[in-house]
C-alpha cells in the first residue's frame, strides 16, 4: 500500500452539471438543488404525529448479541472487497488492500449528551481497541449519528498518525476531540485524496449539517466514491432524492457496491433523507449495477416509522424489481462478490 498523499486535488469533472464545488451564502453551505429544511413549523407538525404514533420504534426484545471475529482481519479478503457493517452507517470497508473506517459511532447515544437521546439497539460488535490496522477514517458530516464525540476521542488515541478524511469545516470538531490537525484532509465536492492507487472523492449530496441550534450548514456534507485498482464503492451517507445521482453514476461508476440510506425518513423531511423507495430509485439512477447495501437503519430510533419498516419495505420493492440486495448481519466481516446477494434476517426477531 502506498503512503497517504496529504493533499486534495480538484476533481476533473468540476463545472460539469451538478458536479461542482459547494456554494456558500455567507457562512452557510447550500445544497446542489433547492431544499426544504425543517424548522419551527416542522416541529409543530411533528408533535401530534409523535403523540399519536403507535409504531414499534425500538425492538421489544434485545437483538443480538452480535460479535465481530477480529481474527477474520488477519487475512485479506479473497475477493478484494469486504465490508463489516456495525449498524446504522458505521462500516469498515476493505477495498483492494486499503481499510477505510466510515462514520464510526460507538457512542451509547446519537446525541449531544450520553444520558438522553436516541439509544443504541445493541452494543458495539467489536471494541475499538480490537479494530485491525486502519488506513483512513472517513467522516461524511458532523451529525451525531455519524460523528460521535466519545468515539472520536478514543480513536484519536488508538490510531495516532492515521489519516482522516472529512467534509469542509468538520475538522474543527475532529481537532476539538483530539485528532491531530496534520492528520486531517478536508474535501469540497469533486475533490479527491489518494492512498497510493486508492482514492476517496467527495461528491454532492442533498442534506444539511450542524451540531447545535445556531450552526446549521456551516460545515459541508457529502457522499463519497471509494476507488481502488479493481473495485469502486459509492457511499451515499445522508441524502434526499435529487437528479444528481444519475450524473454521479455516469461520472464515477459503475459501482461494485452502492451504500444508500433507507432509515430515519418521513415525507415531512423527504428533501434530506431517501427512505426505501427513493433509495431504490437512486440505485437505479446511479447505474443499477452491482450490489445495493442498505445503511442508516437498524441501530437508532430517529424517525416515526417502526424500526423494521425500512428493511421490510425495501425487500418488498426489490422483489418486484430484481435489485440485488447485500445486507449482512451486524458486525460480520463479509466478502462482496459480484452477483451474490446477502440478506441476513437478524432483524426479523
Amino acid at each position: 500500500m502506498g503512503s497517504f498523499e496529504a493533499f486534495a486535488r480538484e476533481g476533473h469533472l468540476n463545472g460539469m452539471g451538478f458536479l461542482q464545488r459547494a456554494k456558500k451564502v455567507g457562512r452557510k453551505f447550500e445544497n446542489p438543488v433547492p431544499t426544504q429544511l425543517g424548522g419551527f413549523r416542522l416541529m409543530v407538525k411533528l408533535l401530534p404525529l409523535y403523540y399519536a404514533n403507535r409504531e414499534q420504534k425500538t425492538p421489544a426484545e434485545p437483538v443480538g448479541p452480535f460479535r465481530t471475529d477480529a481474527s477474520a482481519y488477519d487475512m485479506l479478503p479473497a475477493s478484494g472487497l469486504r465490508v463489516t457493517w456495525f449498524g446504522h452507517s458505521a462500516s469498515l470497508v476493505e477495498i483492494d488492500g486499503v481499510r477505510v473506517l466510515i462514520d464510526p459511532v460507538w457512542d451509547e447515544r446519537a446525541a449531544p449528551v450520553q444520558w438522553f437521546g436516541p439509544k443504541r439497539f445493541f452494543p458495539p460488535t467489536l471494541p475499538l481497541e480490537r479494530l485491525p490496522r486502519i488506513d483512513v477514517v472517513l467522516i461524511s458530516h458532523d451529525h451525531y449519528d455519524h460523528l460521535g464525540k466519545g468515539t472520536i476521542r478514543r480513536l484519536a488515541r488508538l490510531l495516532p498518525g492515521v489519516q482522516w478524511v472529512t467534509s469542509k469545516g468538520v475538522s474543527a470538531s475532529l481537532r476539538k476531540f483530539g485528532v491531530a490537525a496534520s492528520c486531517i484532509t478536508e474535501l469540497d465536492w469533486t475533490e479527491s485524496v489518494a492512498v497510493g492507487e486508492f482514492s476517496v472523492t467527495s461528491v454532492p449530496s442533498r442534506h444539511f449539517s450542524g451540531r447545535g441550534m445556531t450552526n446549521r450548514n456551516e460545515t459541508l456534507w457529502g457522499s463519497f466514491v471509494l476507488k481502488g485498482p479493481k473495485h469502486t464503492v459509492y457511499y451515499g451517507a445522508d441524502s434526499g432524492w435529487w437528479d444528481g445521482f444519475e450524473e454521479i453514476g455516469k461520472a464515477y461508476g459503475p459501482f461494485d457496491l452502492t451504500m444508500l440510506e433507507i432509515g430515519a425518513y418521513h415525507p415531512l423531511w423527504g428533501d434530506i433523507h431517501l427512505g426505501p423507495d427513493n433509495a431504490v430509485k437512486a440505485f437505479e439512477a446511479l447505474g443499477g449495477k452491482g450490489l445495493f447495501m442498505p445503511i442508516h437503519w437498524g441501530l437508532f430510533d430517529l424517525a416515526l416509522h417502526g424500526w423494521r419498516q425500512p428493511m421490510t419495505r425495501l425487500l418488498e420493492l426489490v422483489s418486484e424489481l430484481g435489485t440485488m440486495v447485500w445486507s449482512p448481519e451486524p458486525g460480520r466481516p463479509t466478502e462482496v462478490v459480484a452477483g451474490t446477494t446477502v440478506q441476513a434476517d437478524w432483524w426479523r426477531g
